[in-house]
């Protein structure tokens, strides 16, 4: 064993057997009662709303509108549902690029994925799904589909590169699980729900304004007020299903893999992006020669060491990356807003079946907690009930500027234009100093890593650290995407995505994806930016430069600054100039 490999932390082991039972994690719920609890509380509140508007008017025709209405959208929605698969498979030969590969091309790049997809068919009586692979080695796998016998399963070639072949296998274990629980399904029912509590929003609302009774109208404005709230809550729960069946989709990965410790280095691998290249072998890797034979990329360029990618650093030094996700009070705001859990809770799930199959677990979870028990708690929270207001600042720097507006006018120290002037100067005040906080001067950015920057339990989604990175661009941040104008970055210990963002908007991120981006992908580069940390982490990019001399400037500040000055230009005017009462 050379010294780089000794000094790499050792993997923990996986069970001898395969399709041992599992009793599920806690933090997991259960699948069953989480699926039907949601189903039936948004039907409830769907047949509430309906008799609601039954009760409130007496006309027949805003109900006939509502029902074609609902009628329109369950058969627009089961028409989607069915033909959606083939319409993601266009979008996916034309906006990604992916390939549709055979079993056995994938047996080529990782046997036993090609073998644990086939297992599970076989003993779920399922037909294999159609298998896709998308030329970018950012690390990715998704599925999609109607039903269980028309899935489709893609990846990304980065999955081959960064994961070993047991690892693998339990990343295409967990899209099975998605398959085989019926989960476009359910969700599909859902989503449909949701849906329909809109059009009761919308529906209750046009009632409203038509009725000739006040007070007809007014339980109109308090009905569509509750049906739009309970919209907003059958969002949340659509959302809390499918972190659920997140979870169960790892529970199904590690009870068909006996391997929960390799879930647990992919996830690690690929949510947080911390893999360490090493040498193993004066040839090239059975892993690289596939690749290469399926013209993913040139193995020929490492025909003398063959690469792997582990787990960069110690597993003390792993276990800090966990931290944020169990303990920084951010952590909760933003996965509830997530359709995927955390992936420190995931690891924490994937920990307990280890343990219940008799294996030492990848990561000691009870030092994590011990440790998160001794962060500084006044850190943790100093800032973030700050940010919480400053999070929504511009609505209430609205809010505040229109009272004061109607206090200046009723005292009649002011005419109409307060109710204009004051919340707009306010408004763009407080975009200046909010951006001030998200943006600080970055003109003498340190020079990090990625795992430096995601071991930091205090890190914010809202606060930016101006840092610089090193490393190789190795795909676009949506992997595959053409038009995409994200990259992601690899340096010595991990990847990080760069968020790009045009002076010219949209359009101008558009042009720069389709134009400049895969002319960049493989460059040596330095990235300076500001550091996020949230469901996902990234950096948004000011400045990148190529060591071929290439720049690429990125203003993720510009249109918030821009509006900012024309709100205070606009709120000062309309003082200046008089206005009639």
């Amino acid at each position: 064993m050379s010294e780089t490999e000794s000094a790499l932390p050792q993997k923990a082991d996986r069970a001898a057997q395969i399709g041992a039972s599992l009793a599920t994690a806690k933090i997991a719920g259960n699948l069953a009662l989480a699926s039907s609890v949601t189903i039936a509380l948004l039907v409830g509140i769907v047949f509430s709303l309906v008799t609601a508007i039954i009760f409130i008017v007496n006309s027949p025709n805003p109900i006939l509108g509502f029902g074609v209405a609902v009628l329109v959208t369950l058969v627009v929605n089961a028409i989607i549902f069915f033909v959606s698969p083939w319409i993601m498979d266009l979008t996916q030969g034309w906006l990604y690029h992916t390939r549709w590969v055979k079993i056995e091309d994938i047996a080529r790049l990782s046997p036993e994925s090609a073998r644990t997809i086939q297992r599970i068919c076989s003993l779920k009586k399922i037909t294999e799904p159609r298998l896709g692979i998308i030329d970018d080695n950012n690390p990715t796998a998704f599925t999609y589909g109607a039903l269980p016998n028309s899935a489709r399963l893609v990846v990304s070639a980065g999955l081959f590169k960064y994961l070993a072949d047991d690892e693998a296998a339990t990343v295409y274990a967990h899209e099975m699980g998605h398959i085989v629980h019926w989960d476009f399904a359910v969700m599909t029912v859902a989503s449909t729900l949701v849906q329909i509590n809109y059009l009761l929003y919308v529906t209750i609302r046009e009632i409203g304004r038509k009725v000739n009774d006040d007070r007809a109208e007014s339980a109109a404005a308090i009905a569509a007020f509750i049906a739009y709230a309970f919209y907003i809550i059958g969002t949340y729960l659509v959302l809390y299903l499918s972190r659920t069946r997140e979870y169960f989709a790892d529970h199904f990965a590690a009870e068909q893999t006996g391997n929960p410790n390799a879930l647990s280095r992919a996830l690690v691998k690929i949510a947080y992006g911390i893999v360490q290249e090493t040498e193993q072998s004066k040839e090239p890797s059975r892993l690289m020669q596939g690749t290469r034979a399926l013209g993913i990329y040139d193995a020929k360029a490492a025909a003398t060491t063959g690469t792997a990618y582990q787990i960069s650093s110690s597993p003390e030094k792993i276990g800090r990356l966990f931290l944020w996700d169990l303990f920084n009070p951010w952590a909760w705001w933003v996965e509830l807003n997530s359709t995927h859990p955390l992936t420190g809770k995931r690891v924490r799930a994937l920990s307990n079946y280890a343990e219940q199959l008799g294996l030492a677990m990848e990561f000691d979870m009870g030092h994590v907690i011990a440790e998160g028990k001794r962060l500084d708690k006044k850190r943790l929270y100093a800032t973030f009930y700050q940010d919480i207001l400053l999070y929504g600042a511009e609505f209430l720097a609205i809010v505040i500027g229109l009272a004061i507006g109607a206090f200046l006018f009723g005292r009649g120290l002011s005419g109409i234009k307060a109710f204009v002037a004051i919340p707009l100067l306010l408004l763009g005040g407080v975009m200046i100093f909010k951006r001030s906080v998200m943006y600080p001067s970055s003109q003498n950015a340190p020079t990090s890593d990625v795992i430096t920057l995601m071991s930091d339990p205090y890190a914010s989604p809202l606060r930016g650290q101006p840092v610089q990175l090193e490393g190789t661009l190795i795909g676009r941040g949506d992997a595959g995407y053409v038009f995409g104008s994200d990259l992601k970055l690899q340096d010595k210990s991990g990847m990080m995505y760069l968020l790009y963002a045009s002076r010219w908007g949209p359009l101008g991120n558009f042009f720069f994806g389709m134009k400049r981006v895969q002319g960049l992908i493989g460059m040596e580069t330095n990235a300076k930016g500001w550091f996020r940390r949230g469901v996902a982490s990234w950096m948004d990019l000011e400045l990148l430069s190529t060591t071929n001399g290439n720049k690429v400037s990125s203003h993720p500040a510009f249109w918030g600054l821009l509006w900012s000055i024309i709100f205070l230009a606009v709120g000062t005017l309309l003082f200046v100039i008089k206005l009639k009462v």
